[in-house]
């Protein structure tokens, strides 16, 4: 993880991720680091490891440490392995974002690893020093989450029907306080890959596997 001054054209390393798992491998499935997302406060960053499978903290001064491991879970095999029928197989968690909620504590959403069933994907909320619990599920491959100005969680999938089917149609969520799924936009989102809220509207990052072609759209939440 680095930190830039893009008016001085300059970079400079805040924390080793990599290194940390490499030294540390917290969910004990071999080293594994693919630092996804970032939470940044004034006392340190909170880094969600989709390889590691955890929530790391960056204190101010550098110093790392673990907040939350995510579980695998056994789901089904899918068809195609040739397992017997019932047969179940690991999935690693894969968090790909990370805020901060209204209440203080830290929101993680997951894509899920393979197979990446559809509505296996969870939003877990992380209080430092507590297991991690589950807020919000039934969610498809989860890129990004974020809250709006009320409270509000929405909760941004790359792949509405998964990654393995074929079909690159993502969709933008609204949570309700029930844990109620309402989608505000899926057609002509392509395999988004980015959410911010701000205004009464959302701004997502769309098709960002085609190569210049990519957008920002803004979606109005009103």
């Amino acid at each position: 993880m680095v930190r830039g001054r893009p008016s001085q054209h300059s970079w400079s390393q805040v924390a080793d991720i990599a290194g940390y798992e490499a030294a540390n491998d917290p969910d004990h499935a071999g080293p594994d680091s693919n630092p996804n997302s970032v939470a940044a406060m004034s006392s340190g960053r909170a880094v969600a490891d989709a390889g590691g499978n955890t929530l790391l903290w960056v204190a101010a001064n550098g110093a790392m440490s673990t907040l939350a491991v995510f579980p695998n879970r056994l789901v089904d095999a899918p068809p195609f392995l040739g397992l017997p029928p019932g047969t179940q197989i690991p999935m690693q968690a894969v968090p790909t974002s990370v805020v901060r909620g209204p209440d203080g504590a830290y929101y993680v959403g997951q894509l899920t690893g393979f197979p990446f069933p559809q509505g296996a994907a969870r939003v877990y909320r992380v209080v430092p020093g507590q297991a991690p619990t589950i807020y919000a599920q039934g969610f498809t491959n989860i890129i990004d989450i974020g809250f709006s100005s009320d409270g509000t969680l929405y909760v941004l999938e790359i792949a509405h029907n998964g990654l393995l089917s074929g079909d690159p149609t993502g969709a933008l969520i609204r949570v309700g306080p029930d844990g109620s799924h309402h989608i505000v936009m899926s057609n002509g989102l392509i395999f988004p890959g980015g959410l911010a809220l701000r205004g009464g509207a959302a701004y997502v990052s769309n098709c960002g596997v085609c190569a210049g072609a990519g957008a920002v759209l803004r979606v109005p939440l009103g």
